[in-house]
């Protein structure tokens, strides 16, 4: 993965805009090519890969269903920065063990 993608999803961002988008879908292509910036004979697939990778991304943030995260957060608290656990289910389906809500 790489370093500098930050993650887009509700509540570890809110207000993701077109640019963050791009910039992450820029790094990808960037990755994965091996380029930071392509030869002038390779810059149509680039900037057809970036604008396919920015598209992907949109469709799928706009169609996660980010369930449980409203109840974690109090009003007023920065997302992703509060310190609260997220809890992700693991690759069996179940819930990591974690301490008992009182």
């Amino acid at each position: 993965m790489c370093r500098n993608i930050k993650t887009l999803r509700p509540p570890v961002t809110d207000d993701v805009g077109d640019e963050d988008i791009r910039a992450a879908a820029l790094q990808y292509v960037r990755k994965v090519s091996g380029f930071r910036a392509p030869a002038a004979h390779n810059r149509l697939a680039f900037d057809q890969a970036v604008d396919a990778v920015a598209d992907a991304t949109r469709h799928l943030l706009d169609h996660l269903e980010v369930r449980g995260s409203a109840s974690r957060r109090r009003p007023g608290e920065a997302s992703g920065a509060s310190g609260v656990p997220v809890r992700t289910p693991s690759r069996s389906g179940r819930q990591p063990a974690g301490p008992a809500r009182a």
